[in-house]
């Protein structure tokens, strides 16, 4: 099992690196260490789609992503990303995202990004870690101003995999698509005084300036959070293989810190955050604090 997990991964990574030229099933199964036949079969079981299927949603939201930006023309983006002609393009574009890429180029609107998570990082061990020879974890204190933050509910999902058990894994690249104070989406725990009745603890957003007043994707909702100090807890950065001792040693030093010893206490009247884990900068964990009253 751990082997095949192993070679969907490599094939992954092997579209991942090649997305600009043409892929074959022969190429995928050169990487993959099987049969074209049975490197299609893994790959289909494992990630719900067909390689080519993949490589079109990956290209497109790729696509995407320079449109917005606004540096590349439709005629460009269709070229450096390999589809056959424009019109193809623009045809694929709107079945994907419901609008023409000259639209979306000139006025980009929340559209939902493709984001090909990994299928190692799906089966990742359950068991607890002896927490030893610790990464170094660097510490800081920032300022959030007041904000805004579009996010969207689950329902009982205390964590990651629970919530995309609920809402679907699709509202990151949602996200993804829009613009946010800090440049990416967040995960947050909301507080009690955030959440709605049977709803999750966590959720997934974009925080955004205090008077937004911009769209609000369907099921999505807004709350508004005050200015807050937190504590950034980074790790040092990772190799894929090791993605969960790199969470876990963050979250370890987390647990174990103790905000008194720079005159802090924690606030957890703010929701703690989360930033997506990437291997080229650690991953990121923030918490709440608050300065603590002279005598306490």
């Amino acid at each position: 099992m751990e082997e095949q997990i192993l070679a969907v991964q490599r094939m992954q990574d092997y579209i991942g690196e090649n997305l600009s030229g043409q892929i074959t099933l022969s190429d995928l199964a050169g990487v993959s260490l099987y049969s074209p036949w049975y490197s299609y079969r893994l790959f289909r079981a494992w990630l719900g789609m067909t390689p080519a299927e993949y490589i079109r949603a990956l290209r497109l939201s790729r696509s995407a992503r320079l449109l917005k930006c606004g540096e590349s023309r439709v005629l460009d983006v269709a070229c450096e990303l390999g589809f056959g002609s424009v019109d193809g393009y623009q045809r694929a574009f709107h079945r994907q995202f419901g609008c023409n890429p000259g639209e979306y180029a000139r006025k980009p609107v929340p559209i939902p990004l493709f984001i090909p998570y990994g299928v190692k990082f799906r089966e990742l061990r359950k068991d607890v870690h002896e927490m030893e020879n610790l990464q170094s974890v660097f510490v800081q204190v920032i300022q959030k101003p007041a904000r805004r933050v579009i996010i969207k509910r689950g329902v009982k999902a205390e964590a990651y995999f629970a919530y995309c058990g609920e809402v679907g894994c699709d509202v990151w690249g949602l996200l993804s698509s829009m613009d946010s104070l800090c440049g990416e989406p967040v995960c947050l725990w909301l507080p009690d005084k955030y959440r709605r009745p049977n709803t999750s603890v966590y959720v997934q957003g974009v925080e955004a300036e205090a008077g937004y007043e911009g769209p609000v994707p369907a099921g999505f909702e807004i709350i508004d959070l005050p200015p807050a100090e937190y504590l950034v807890f980074q790790g040092e950065p990772f190799r894929e293989a090791d993605f969960e001792q790199a969470i876990l040693a963050v979250q370890h030093a987390m647990a174990r810190y103790d905000p008194s010893l720079i005159g802090y206490a924690w606030d957890d009247s703010s929701p703690r955050i989360q930033l997506e884990p990437r291997g080229n900068r650690g991953y990121i964990a923030l918490r709440a604090v608050k300065r603590r009253e002279a005598g306490n």
